[in-house]
């Protein structure tokens, strides 16, 4: 299973060890991801993910699952998060209609 974000697809970085004799050696910088269920208001549905703790915070700061994928731009999504919103989009195009 490879170490990325199913909202945004963060994935891991790369950087240096550096040491006190300033001896510089490759490492991988891991992004901190969780599992967690966020249940979408709109769909009644609830949503198994495994995201990062960075985007966790950020959809919580946007009012919860559905807002912060209306309000982000396809090109930062997954397609697993395209797949959400676009199920957000015609749910909400049935009840207008």
């Amino acid at each position: 299973m490879s170490r990325t974000c199913d909202l945004l697809g963060t994935g891991p970085m790369s950087g240096n060890n550096v040491s006190h004799s300033n001896v510089k050696t490759r490492r991988r910088f891991e992004p901190n991801l969780c599992n967690v269920t966020l249940t979408s208001d709109t769909l009644g549905q609830k949503y198994s993910l495994r995201i990062t703790a960075a985007t966790l915070r950020t959809v919580d700061f946007k009012g919860g699952l559905d807002s912060f994928l209306l309000n982000t731009k396809n090109a930062k999504l997954t397609d697993k998060a395209k797949k959400i919103k676009r199920a957000l989009l015609r749910k909400q195009a049935e009840v207008a209609a």
